[in-house]
């Protein structure tokens, strides 16, 4: 499948790599088809990736495990809220959290409250909001600094 992107021109993304968000996401229901887009030169701990809808060209979210800039995250999700992603084991749950770049670029933060969580044996995801109490916003500038200096 060709897409042209806002932000990568145009993509050939194999259709056995696009993730299938039954719901959409969280603000836009009608976006439900996404692919990752990272660079895979600098694979690896607290790299930034691309959650770049397949829907709308111009639409792309940057996106990053949560492990890698909260070690203890740990989300409670009801069994009901995940039977659209089918058999789900430690293995094959893929979990992504969106980051919000403000301005001023300190003030980086990542909404561990509504994670992405998506099966990577079916390509199957969902973005749903966590019973725990995790902020919406959780700064992450002097994280991701220290992780590259320790590179």
């Amino acid at each position: 499948m060709k897409a042209n992107t806002r932000l990568f021109g145009e993509i050939d993304i194999e259709d056995n790599k696009i993730i299938k968000l039954k719901e959409g996401i969280i603000g836009f229901p009608q976006l439900k088809n996404f692919t990752l887009i990272h660079d895979e030169e600098k694979e690896g701990k607290g790299n930034i990736k691309w959650l770049q809808s397949m829907d709308d060209p111009s639409f792309a979210l940057p996106v990053i495990d949560p492990l890698d800039v909260k070690p203890d995250y740990r989300l409670v999700v009801s069994e009901e809220g995940l039977e659209p992603l089918g058999n789900m084991t430690e293995e094959n749950t893929f979990i992504l959290v969106t980051i919000t770049v403000p301005e001023e670029i300190t003030k980086m933060s990542v909404n561990l409250k509504a994670p992405f969580i998506i099966n990577t044996a079916n390509l199957q995801g969902v973005q749903k909001i966590v019973e725990d109490d995790y902020p919406v916003k959780y700064m992450i500038y002097d994280i991701l600094n220290k992780k590259k200096a320790g590179e």
